[in-house]
C-alpha cells in the first residue's frame, strides 16, 4: 500500500512538472531560460508616398536600413545596392527591431528621413509626403543621363521613380550583348509617359584606354572580340561616328582622353560621372591617369581633378558640353543620381533634347539645381565684342543641402562669387558657373556648360600650358603602350593612332597663346 501511494505521488509530481513545463513553453521559457533565439512573427510595414497637396501615389526610391547598417531587400521591388523603388506604395515584412529610412525622388523633391521601430507581429503604416523644391520642366529644363546598366525591363519604372526624362540603357559592351542571337529593336528609342525617352541600344567600349559611351545607333558595334589595348579605342570611335552615333567621353581622366580630343569626334565629356556616388566618393582614378593626391586630397579630390581636366580641354579651344552618367547597376548609384539638364523651348522630344545638349544649354548636377544666365543668355552662347565686355550674371540655385560656394570659373581660374554679379572680360576665352554642396563624404556639385567670349582682333584662346599638359600625357600613354602585352602588329596599329594624336598636340602647341 505504501509503495502504491509512493508511486501515485511520484506520478502526480511528474504530471505537475510536465504541465509546468508546457505552460513555461507557451510563455516563451524553457527550463527557466528565455527563448530569445526562437523566431517571432514579422511585422507588416506599409509605405505610402505622395506629393504634397495630393493623395496620388508618387513613384519613389526607398533606402531602408536595419540597425546593423544593412539595407533591406524586399521581394517584388527593383533593388540595387542599398535601395529599392516602388510606385508610391510598398508592403515590406520586417523582423522586430530598429530601422531608419530615407525616401527620395530625384533632386527636384524634398527627402524624407526618419527612424523606424518595428514590433513583432504588428501592422505598421508609414506615410510620407514629398514636396517639390522646383519643377524644372516648367522652366524648360529636362533631365537625362547617358549611363544606365539596370535590367532593360526595369528602366522605365526606375526613370519614373527618379523623375528622369531621358536615359541611355547600356545593353552592349565588351563582354556583354543583350542582342546576341536576336535582331536589335527596329525602333530603339522608347517613348513612355508622353515625355520620357529611353535609348535601348546604348553601348560602351571600356578597355585599357578608358570608356566611351555610344547612343543614337541602330545596332551594336562588333567590339566583343577587342583586347585590352587592341584595336585602339580610336577605331571604335571612328566607326561609331560613321554610323551616326553620339559619343561621350565617360570620364576625362581616362588615358585615351587626349586621343579622343585629338580625333575631333567627341560630342560631350562626362564631368558628373560614376566616380561620384550618393553614399561615397571613389577616391581613385581606377586605371586612368592619377591625380596629384597631395594637391587634390580627400573625397573631393577626384571630383576636382575631373573638373580640372575638362577645363584643360576648354583651354585648348574645344567647345564641348559637359555630360553626366551614374552607371547604376555597376556602381552603387540610383538611376539619374548624376544627371544633365538641357534647356529647350516647347515640348520635349528626343531630338530637341540632344540638340540642346550640343548647343551647350545645359547644367550637370548630382545635387544643386542651378539655372544661371549671362546677359540673359543660357550657357553655350558666344559673346562677341570689339573690346572689353561687361556681362551681368543672374540666376537661381536650389538645393536640399547647403551650398558651400558658388564659383566663377574663367579660363580655368576659380573665384567665389555671389549672384547676381557682373564680370568684366577683356580677353577671348570661356567661363562657367559652379556650385559645390557642403557635403564632406562625396563631391556633390552642379556646373553650367561654358559660355564663350570672342574679342575682335584676338585669336581664339588656346592655352600653351594646357596643350603642353596633353602632349606630356600623350607621351606617357605612348610609353606605356610600348610595354603593354600585344603582338608587334597590334602594337604598330595602336601606336599609329597615338602618333597621330601626338602630332595633333604638337601642332596645336605651336599655335597656342602664351598663358
Amino acid at each position: 500500500m505504501k509503495d502504491a501511494m509512493t508511486h501515485t505521488t511520484s506520478l502526480r509530481r511528474s504530471i505537475r512538472k510536465q504541465l509546468l513545463l508546457t505552460c513555461m513553453a507557451v510563455l516563451g521559457f524553457h527550463s527557466g531560460v528565455a527563448l530569445a533565439d526562437e523566431p517571432s512573427s514579422p511585422a507588416s510595414v506599409s509605405i505610402s508616398v505622395s506629393e504634397a497637396g495630393t493623395t496620388t501615389p508618387l513613384p519613389s526610391r526607398v533606402h531602408l536600413i536595419d540597425s546593423a547598417g544593412k539595407p533591406v531587400k524586399p521581394e517584388g521591388y527593383p533593388f540595387w545596392h542599398d535601395h529599392f523603388v516602388c510606385d508610391g506604395a510598398a508592403r515590406v515584412k520586417l523582423p522586430a527591431g530598429e530601422y531608419r529610412y530615407e525616401i527620395e525622388r530625384g533632386p527636384e523633391y524634398s527627402a524624407a528621413k526618419k527612424p523606424l521601430v518595428v514590433k513583432a507581429g504588428e501592422a505598421l503604416s508609414v506615410t510620407e509626403t514629398l514636396c517639390r523644391i522646383v519643377d524644372l520642366s516648367r522652366e524648360g529644363w529636362w533631365s537625362g543621363e547617358t549611363h544606365i546598366h539596370r535590367p532593360e525591363g526595369e528602366i522605365p519604372f526606375l526613370m519614373r521613380a527618379e523623375d528622369l526624362h531621358v536615359g541611355v540603357a547600356i545593353t552592349w559592351w565588351n563582354d556583354r550583348n543583350a542582342w546576341k542571337g536576336k535582331a536589335p529593336p527596329q525602333q530603339p528609342i522608347i517613348r513612355f509617359d508622353t515625355n520620357r525617352f529611353l535609348d535601348m541600344l546604348g553601348g560602351e567600349d571600356e578597355r585599357g584606354g578608358g570608356a566611351l559611351l555610344f547612343t543614337h545607333l541602330r545596332e551594336p558595334l562588333p567590339i566583343a572580340a577587342s583586347k585590352r589595348e587592341s584595336p585602339s579605342s580610336a577605331r571604335w570611335l571612328a566607326e561609331a561616328k560613321a554610323a551616326g552615333a553620339w559619343v561621350d567621353a565617360e570620364k576625362p581622366f581616362w588615358w585615351d582622353f587626349p586621343l579622343w580630343l585629338a580625333s575631333g569626334k567627341l560630342d560631350s565629356i562626362g564631368i558628373a560621372n560614376n566616380h561620384m556616388n550618393r553614399s561615397r566618393m571613389l577616391d581613385n582614378e581606377a586605371w586612368g591617369r592619377p591625380r596629384d593626391r597631395e594637391r587634390l586630397a580627400g573625397p573631393h579630390g577626384n571630383g576636382l581633378w575631373t573638373q580640372e581636366l575638362y577645363y584643360h580641354a576648354l583651354n585648348c579651344g574645344f567647345r564641348l558640353p559637359p555630360s553626366a552618367g551614374s552607371a547604376s547597376g555597376v556602381l552603387p548609384n540610383p538611376v539619374g543620381y548624376n544627371r544633365v539638364y538641357a534647356h529647350l523651348d516647347g515640348d520635349l522630344t528626343w531630338d530637341k533634347w540632344w540638340e540642346a545638349i550640343r548647343a551647350g544649354r545645359v547644367f550637370v548636377t548630382n545635387g544643386p539645381l542651378m539655372r544661371v544666365k549671362a546677359n540673359d543668355r543660357w550657357s553655350g552662347h558666344v559673346f562677341q565684342s570689339e573690346g572689353l565686355i561687361e556681362i551681368p550674371l543672374d540666376g537661381k540655385v536650389d538645393s536640399r543641402e547647403p551650398v558651400a560656394a558658388v564659383e566663377l570659373v574663367r579660363n580655368g581660374r576659380i573665384d567665389t562669387i555671389r549672384l547676381p554679379a557682373r564680370i568684366k572680360i577683356e580677353e577671348s576665352g570661356w567661363f562657367l558657373i559652379r556650385a559645390v554642396a557642403d557635403v564632406p563624404h562625396t563631391f556633390r556639385f552642379a556646373s553650367t556648360g561654358p559660355w564663350y567670349v570672342e574679342i575682335a582682333g584676338q585669336p581664339t584662346r588656346v592655352s600653351r600650358a594646357s596643350c603642353e599638359f596633353f602632349l606630356r600625357w600623350t607621351d606617357d600613354r605612348i610609353e606605356n603602350l610600348r610595354k603593354a602585352p600585344m603582338s608587334d602588329e597590334e602594337r604598330r596599329d595602336v601606336l599609329a593612332d597615338h602618333d597621330k594624336s601626338r602630332q595633333f598636340w604638337t601642332d596645336r602647341l605651336s599655335k597656342a597663346n602664351p598663358d
